[in-house]
């Protein structure tokens, strides 16, 4: 993201832009004439304007009236020696989106700087999010390919990732265990177009000390038995995606060198005293409610509102059964590969089997019970028991439901409370509606055998007659 900028003065430009390069804002021009301040935005690419008030040919306020018709969304931080709240009142109401007065700080003159590109990046992220979803197409359909799915939710959720992805804010992937978050950091990276590679860190179980060297690295002696300096992760990935996993589990400590990370783009090594830009776009996953974890002392609130600028909430399994019979297939055809086997054909049953259960463990569990099934299958068609046997045993490890409370029963849906009969009969044609037709799967539904739900569906319909 390119700044420019304006001043009449080659000692304040060459100050200016030494400071911003220090700050880590590397993309900094200078234009000491007012004349050419016009032309040279016109043509485009800049993201931010620091503008001088008192030159020649064109004052700032004129070249600030001359920037507002070229692109109104341009901010422009007006930087100049007069301390007068007019004139800085009538530069805000021209448009002017800071005013800074001479000399100016170094860390005001970054923070401004950096505050301005972040809204210009946000405004960019917007427009482009708008382009995607009106356009509904991917402009990088191959980061997406090793996601498995026909479900629009899904498709929706790959517009939003091209619009974000080559932006600089951290993106927060939820979504529970099993549903994904590793792959769809992966597309974020493949859809940034960032040349540096991916790196991954599973951020479980690390106590302090292991995550700082982990992710920041050391100096030679910054602890016993650090021989020599070491790089860390942060660096590794410099130009790309540093992807961390199980980011919920973090220490308060590393938490706040975690939020340092995110608000400066600066980290410190083991034994430095000395911060190191980093140049590396973050993706944290986890499938802890951070919302719900942030109000209480386990995870900082000023880490979680830096996190979720963007955030891509995977749906789980149950809420995406479309995918079922893709996934299935996928599956079969990998585990036969893999044990060198002849892919098997699916029997009709199975998907109404597979859509009858919640699927905890998500897709990865699904990829697990197909293994499973393929290892076991020794005939063209694969067998069902495989399937029955494994949500059998999920659903008797399942602790019993306990009653709820009156005012949250069920039973208050109806007006009047019903008899056994009724009851029976709306549950038969639900796990029937469920089952899609087959009794032998609403049988299991209800937790009966197939007999005796073919003999209560005879004396219903004995009843009728």
């Amino acid at each position: 993201m390119r700044v420019l900028l304006v001043d009449d003065e080659e000692a304040i430009l060459r100050l200016s832009r030494m400071l911003l390069r220090q700050g880590g804002i590397e993309s900094v021009e200078t234009c000491h004439d007012s004349r050419r301040v016009r032309e040279l935005v016109a043509k485009g690419g800049y993201s931010a304007v620091v503008l001088d008030l008192t030159m020649p040919h064109f004052t700032g306020e004129e070249v600030l009236a001359q920037l507002r018709e070229v692109d109104p969304s341009l901010p422009v931080i007006v930087m100049t020696g007069l301390n007068e709240v007019e004139t800085a009142v009538r530069c805000m109401k021209a448009g002017a989106f800071d005013y800074m007065v001479k000399p100016v700080e170094a860390t005001r003159l970054v923070s401004g700087v950096r505050r301005a590109l972040e809204i210009q990046q946000l405004h960019r992220e917007l427009d482009d999010l708008k382009q995607h979803m009106l356009a509904d197409s991917l402009s990088r359909p191959e980061a997406f390919e090793s996601i498995i799915t026909q479900s629009p939710r899904m498709r929706t959720l790959f517009n939003y990732i091209e619009a974000v992805a080559p932006g600089s804010r951290p993106v927060l992937v939820t979504g529970e265990t099993g549903s994904g978050k590793e792959l769809f950091a992966r597309a974020v990276h493949l859809a940034s177009g960032r040349k540096g590679p991916l790196v991954t860190v599973n951020a479980a179980g690390l106590d302090d000390h292991v995550f700082s060297d982990t992710l920041f690295g050391h100096k030679r002696g910054a602890f016993t038995g650090a021989e020599k300096e070491r790089a860390g992760l942060v660096s590794q990935a410099a130009g790309g995606t540093l992807f961390l996993d199980e980011i919920g589990d973090l220490s308060p400590a590393s938490q706040v060198k975690l939020l340092r990370l995110l608000q400066d783009n600066e980290f410190l090594p083991l034994g430095s005293d000395t911060p190191v830009r980093s140049t590396a776009r973050v993706v944290a996953a986890t499938n802890v409610d951070l919302r719900a974890a942030q109000e209480t002392p386990d995870f900082r609130s000023d880490l979680y509102y830096r996190l979720q600028g963007h955030t891509v909430q995977i749906p789980p399994l149950r809420e995406r059964m479309e995918d079922l019979p893709l996934l299935v297939r996928h599956f079969a055809k990998h585990a036969a590969g893999d044990l060198s086997k002849p892919v098997p054909s699916l029997p009709k049953e199975l998907f109404p089997l597979l859509a009858t259960y919640h699927f905890p463990g998500n897709i990865r569990e699904l990829e697990a019970v197909v293994y499973d099934g393929v290892s076991r299958c020794n005939a063209r068609t694969l067998s069902l028991a495989p399937f029955k046997k494994h949500i059998d045993r999920a659903r008797d490890e399942r602790p019993a439901p306990a009653l709820p409370p009156d005012d949250r029963s069920p039973m208050r849906l109806f007006g009047d409370l019903p008899t056994l009969k009724e009851v029976q009969v709306l549950l038969i044609d639900e796990a029937m509606r469920r089952a899609d037709g087959s009794q032998s799967l609403a049988a299991r539904l209800l937790g009966i055998t197939q007999s005796g739900l073919s003999k209560a569906l005879k004396r219903l319909r004995d009843a009728d007659s």
